[in-house]
């Protein structure tokens, strides 16, 4: 296919108008219909099929998520560290397999939001953050000895 055979439409599915008005529900309606899915046939149907609050395979959550918050978001990128140190398994394969390049480069980002957020922490989140920081550094420093 040549260059000039190319083309593709780009469809507007934003709620908002470019000037932040709400979009008529029923226009932003017909152009969700009137769009053409590019996905494999595969892709849509497993996005028909999934709901809030289940898995891509269809499992039930067994609790909702919690809310987002600074020391939220530290403990998810701990948890994937710790995960990557292999201290604890992995929730999708069961195993504790280490995989050191990965564990180093999220302790590093939390090193990163620590030296980024310096100043705008409360006492709580700084703690946190630093003595999360510092055990992670510590297992990390273990694996690699070994």
């Amino acid at each position: 296919m040549s260059e000039e055979e190319k083309s593709f439409t780009v469809k507007d599915r934003r709620h908002f108008t470019e000037t932040g008005d709400a979009r008529n529900e029923k226009d932003s309606r017909e152009e969700v219909a009137g769009a053409e899915d590019s996905r494999p046939s595969s892709a849509r149907e497993q996005a028909r099929t999934e709901t809030p609050g289940t898995s891509p395979e269809g499992k039930s959550r067994s609790a909702p998520l919690p809310t987002i918050t600074f020391s939220t978001f530290i403990f998810s990128l701990s948890t994937s560290a710790m995960v990557h140190l292999g201290e604890i398994p992995d929730p999708a394969t069961r195993d504790t397999n280490p995989d050191l390049p990965l564990a180093k480069q999220t302790i590093d980002l939390l090193g990163m939001l620590q030296e980024k957020t310096r100043g705008n922490l409360d006492d709580d989140e700084k703690n946190l953050l630093s003595s999360l920081l510092m055990d992670l550094r510590l297992k990390y420093v273990s694996k690699v000895k070994k």
